[in-house]
C-alpha cells in the first residue's frame, strides 16, 4: 500500500467513524421516546384536570348562585297551576297542579338529616373539608386566574407522579399533587406559590436510565394511561355542565351571569302572571 493509498483509506475510516460514534444507541432512542411520551401525557393530564376543575366549579357555583332562583321559578309555576285549577275546576288541571307541587315537596326528614351536607352525588366538598379538618374555601370563580393557572401548570410539570420511577417517590408526588389540585380548584395563587417553594426545597431524585425491557413496559403503561384519560375527558365533555361550558369557553363566569339574568326575567314574568290570576 502506498502512502497516498493509506491516507485515502484512513480518510475513509475517519469519515465513517463519526457517523457510527454520533448515532444514538437503540436504548437511547427508546429512552428519548419514553421521555417524550411522558411529557405529552403530562400535558394531556394538565388539560384534563384543568377542564375537570372548571366543570366541578361551574356545577357548584351554578347550584350556589342559581339554585334559589330555579327553586323560586318552580314554586311560581306550581302556584300558577294551582290557581288555574281552582278557577277551572278541571280534573286535568288539578292533576297537573298536584304533580308540580309533589315535585317540590322534600322527602320528610331528609333535609333535617343531611342539613346541607350532601346531595345525590355525595358529600359537598365543603362538608368533606370540615370532616377532615381542612379549611372550607369554596371557589369564587369557575376558572381560576391566570397566575394560578400558570403556577399550577408549572408545578404539575415538575411534580407529576408519572415522572416517578419508584413507588415511594410516586406516593410522595401523588400526595403533593393532591394539594396542588385542591389549591388550584379554589384559585388560590398564594397557596400555589407556597407549594412551589416547598417543592423546590424538597428532594429531587435524579432520573435513572432504565433497561430496554423496562422502557417498553413504561411505554405500554403510558399508552394505557392515555386511553384512560381520553375516556375521562370524553365523559367530562359529554356531561351537561361540560356542554354548558362549551357555550362560553372564553368566559364561563360570564355565562353564569347571563343565565342569572335570564332567570330574573322569567321570575318577573311568572310573578306578573300570578298577580294577574290572583287579581
Amino acid at each position: 500500500m502506498t502512502t497516498s493509498q493509506g491516507e485515502q483509506g484512513g480518510g475513509a475510516d475517519a469519515r465513517r467513524e463519526p457517523t457510527g460514534a454520533g448515532a444514538p444507541r437503540p436504548e437511547e432512542r427508546l429512552e428519548q421516546a419514553v421521555r417524550a411520551a411522558e411529557q405529552a401525557l403530562i400535558e394531556f393530564e394538565i388539560a384534563v384536570e384543568t377542564f375537570r376543575v372548571e366543570v366541578e366549579n361551574f356545577s357548584r357555583l351554578h347550584e350556589q348562585k342559581l339554585g334559589p332562583m330555579y327553586a323560586r321559578l318552580e314554586e311560581l309555576d306550581a302556584r300558577i297551576l294551582e290557581v288555574k285549577a281552582e278557577r277551572s275546576g278541571d280534573p286535568e288541571d288539578r292533576r297537573r297542579a298536584d304533580e308540580a307541587r309533589a315535585q317540590l315537596a322534600p322527602i320528610p326528614g331528609v333535609e333535617e338529616l343531611l342539613n346541607g351536607w350532601m346531595d345525590g352525588d355525595g358529600l359537598y366538598p365543603e362538608a368533606a373539608a370540615m370532616l377532615t379538618d381542612q379549611p372550607v374555601r369554596p371557589p369564587q370563580r369557575v376558572r381560576p386566574g391566570e397566575e394560578a393557572r400558570k403556577l399550577y401548570r408549572d408545578l404539575a410539570r415538575k411534580a407529576h407522579p408519572d415522572l416517578a420511577q419508584e413507588d415511594s417517590e410516586r406516593r410522595r408526588r401523588e400526595e403533593f399533587i393532591t394539594r396542588v389540585n385542591a389549591a388550584y380548584a379554589r384559585g388560590d395563587a398564594s397557596e400555589l406559590r407556597e407549594l412551589a417553594e416547598e417543592w423546590a426545597a424538597g428532594p429531587q431524585p435524579e432520573r435513572v436510565a432504565s433497561p430496554a425491557d423496562e422502557l417498553y413496559v413504561r411505554l405500554e403503561w403510558l399508552a394505557r394511561r392515555k386511553e384512560l384519560l381520553t375516556a375521562v375527558a370524553k365523559e367530562l365533555e359529554d356531561s351537561a355542565i361540560g356542554g354548558m361550558l362549551r357555550l362560553a369557553p372564553e368566559d364561563p363566569d360570564g355565562l353564569l351571569d347571563e343565565i342569572a339574568e335570564q332567570l330574573r326575567t322569567q321570575l318577573a314574568e311568572r310573578e306578573a302572571e300570578l298577580a294577574r290570576l290572583l287579581a
